[in-house]
């Protein structure tokens, strides 16, 4: 097996480009980068995970809970009753114009783009068709003519794929355009890329967010405090410091957080660099992840228990997201 040595340019980079670009797109080379024999399997949904990322693995284990959130594994061949390809009949939701989907009163969600800083095997978009839904350049102009003329609406939020993948200045002029429509006061992105690429929050993003006139949202998604080191803690602050509220949400995933001690551990070190526990999901049943799945029992019981270790505003709220309700079904420990 040939070791990957990490390089001093690498280390030192600023390029989140450089980052996204020198991905690791093969199990070969994750086997090497954590001095690790790891199985090949073919799989349709491929290997992508950034090198800081990878930084945070312990070497030599192969239940480091980061690695097995994206490392590829036979069960993703296998076809399970109750697991589908659309678990939230997103493709259902045509809202007559590309890219917008409609789930909620007063809120609307862009797909702006089916690339991500990370594949993340439990994804719940894992087999969805991007290339018919993702807008293209004329396509943006209908989209924003339509947020302008519904005035019930008053949030728009940036999906994919990763907003933050897209190049600054595509996100600039989009954000620009959702700023003149004076019934929308929240812009929120869903983002991975601030965790996986902490690179990404640079000078450029930094000058549309504070250039914003909107109350910007950014919604992370971290899954076990591993996920933090100071990289990410020195990205999150410059959010912080451009007025940026931050909120997490996780996905309940097993043998990776399905522990109280992972989830108390979790809320605390995510408060510790500015972002509220916001949401704990179950898992969307999307087929060839089954094997993430963790029951709703015991949701409620690592809920309760860590409520007994937490203060209440650092308990994030146990979701299921249930295709055609109105809203995200909230659980509770009784």
């Amino acid at each position: 097996m040939t070791i990957i040595t990490l390089s001093e340019d690498r280390l030192q980079t600023n390029s989140w480009q450089w980052q996204l670009q020198n991905a690791i797109r093969s199990v070969d080379k994750l086997s090497a980068a954590l001095e690790i024999e790891l199985p090949e399997v073919p799989v349709s949904f491929p290997l992508l995970v950034p090198l800081p990322f990878v930084d945070r693995m312990a070497k030599r284990d192969p239940l480091d809970p980061l690695l097995l959130q994206v490392l590829p594994r036979d069960e993703e061949n296998h076809d399970v009753s109750g697991y589908r390809t659309d678990p939230l009949d997103e493709m259902d939701l045509d809202s007559g114009t590309k890219g917008l989907i409609q789930k909620y009163h007063g809120r609307v969600l862009i797909i702006t783009t089916g690339a991500c800083g990370v594949n993340c095997r439990y994804c719940f978009r894992r087999h969805f068709p991007y290339a018919d839904y993702q807008p293209n350049q004329d396509d943006w102009i209908s989209l924003v003519d339509h947020i302008r003329d519904d005035r019930s609406l008053n949030e728009v939020i940036l999906s994919g794929g990763d907003p933050l993948a897209m190049k600054d200045s595509y996100l600039a002029s989009l954000i620009s355009s959702i700023e003149q429509i004076k019934h929308i006061d929240t812009i929120r992105l869903h983002t991975r890329m601030p965790v996986v690429i902490p690179q990404r929050i640079c000078d450029e993003l930094l000058d549309w967010v504070t250039a914003s006139n909107k109350k910007l949202v950014f919604v992370l998604h971290v899954n076990h405090p591993n996920e933090i080191d100071d990289q990410v803690a020195n990205s999150i602050s410059r959010l912080r410091d451009a007025n940026v509220t931050l909120l997490n949400q996780s996905v309940l995933l097993k043998n990776i957080n399905d522990t109280a001690q992972t989830l108390t551990e979790l809320s605390r070190r995510l408060f510790s660099i500015g972002v509220l526990p916001y949401y704990l999901h179950l898992f969307d049943p999307v087929s060839g992840a089954q094997h993430f799945d963790v029951a709703e029992e015991t949701g409620l019981r690592l809920i309760k228990e860590i409520t007994g270790k937490l203060p209440g505003y650092l308990v994030p709220r146990l979701a299921r997201e249930v295709p055609g309700s109105d809203a995200k079904l909230t659980l509770r420990t009784t």
